[in-house]
């Protein structure tokens, strides 16, 4: 006779951890650090930075479990904590554009790919460049949309509670995001 797992849901790690089961947050951790992961690292474009927040996040996450009353899901409240966390680390990189540059660099130098025509590989490498730096001109709270809403696919809706404002507040800053890319990148399209 075969036994099924069955998967404890979110609401019930939560409760667990909040009695202080351990093993429930390790669950959670297993469940969402690849997606938070991705998520910073879309908005910061550094893999070493994005490791530092991902397991910030999960450390204050574990520390204000106990404030967390359900008023959202559970990956709604950790996505909300992962988007500020990286959105500090990104005006701290502002104010410290040597350190941002040196990131960059390290991000193109990862990119390094063979293309069959040479003329579409510096066409294509020209593009990413000019995505990238078109993203980073972006304020955090118009890059954080543009990820949230691209990479992860969220709703108006999730991305509201996540970044802790209205769906057309969301809306407006997707569609201004998307206009300033289509005018930076308009001489590659």
């Amino acid at each position: 006779m075969s036994k099924a797992i069955v998967q404890s849901s979110d609401p019930e790690l939560v409760r667990r951890c909040q009695d202080g089961d351990v093993d429930a947050f390790q669950e959670l951790v297993s469940r969402y650090h690849q997606k938070v992961y991705m998520v910073i690292f879309g908005l910061l474009r550094n893999r070493d930075d994005a490791l530092e927040v991902a397991q910030e996040t999960f450390f204050r996450a574990y520390r204000k479990i106990g404030d967390f009353h359900g008023g959202s899901t559970f990956y709604t409240w950790l996505y909300r904590i992962a988007v500020n966390l990286a959105i500090d680390s990104q005006r701290r990189q502002k104010r410290n554009p040597v350190d941002f540059r040196e990131s960059m660099d390290g991000v193109f130098e990862e990119q390094r790919d063979f293309a069959r025509d040479p003329f579409a590989d510096v066409h294509d490498r020209e593009l990413r460049e000019g995505l990238i730096a078109a993203i980073n001109d972006l304020t955090p709270e118009h890059k954080a949309v543009i990820v949230l809403r691209t990479i992860e696919g969220m709703s108006y809706k999730d991305i509201g509670e996540v970044l802790g404002c209205s769906e057309g507040t969301v809306m407006s800053r997707l569609h201004y995001a998307r206009k300033k890319l289509q005018e930076k990148l308009g001489g590659f399209l």
